[in-house]
């Protein structure tokens, strides 16, 4: 079992930045790939970025890419995903979710999810 916790979301003005943080516990992760998902108002959940533990390969969606990073601190067993420039399409709720083995960028893959952080950005 893969526990996560995600923290960071919060109001931000467009053009802002936020840092969300997933804080995993229960497995050592080198053999998971850790993704980013959101999901706005009336939406489906949609991919956002991913990244594979024991590489730091990462993956983004094209309407993410350049303004948003993540990365993973394997001491603290987190990670992150930082968002610049924030437009208020970005608004959702975004989770942290964990699977073993690569990235993938449908919801149905990841067996491990957090409790999500909502984000809000205003206009």
């Amino acid at each position: 079992q893969v526990q996560l916790v995600e923290s960071g979301g919060g109001l931000v003005q467009a053009g802002g930045s936020l840092r969300l943080s997933c804080a995993a516990s229960g497995r050592t992760l080198t053999n998971y790939a850790m993704g980013w998902f959101r999901q706005g108002p009336g939406k489906e959940r949609e991919f956002v970025a991913a990244i594979r533990w024991s590489s730091g390969t990462t993956g983004y969606t094209d309407s993410v890419k350049g303004r948003f990073t993540i990365s993973r601190d394997n001491a603290k067993n987190t990670v992150y995903l930082q968002m610049n420039s924030l437009k208020p399409e970005d608004t959702a709720v975004y989770y942290c979710a964990a699977r073993v083995g690569s990235i993938m960028v449908t919801t149905t893959r990841y067996g491990y999810w957090g409790q999500g952080t909502q984000v809000t950005v205003s206009s």
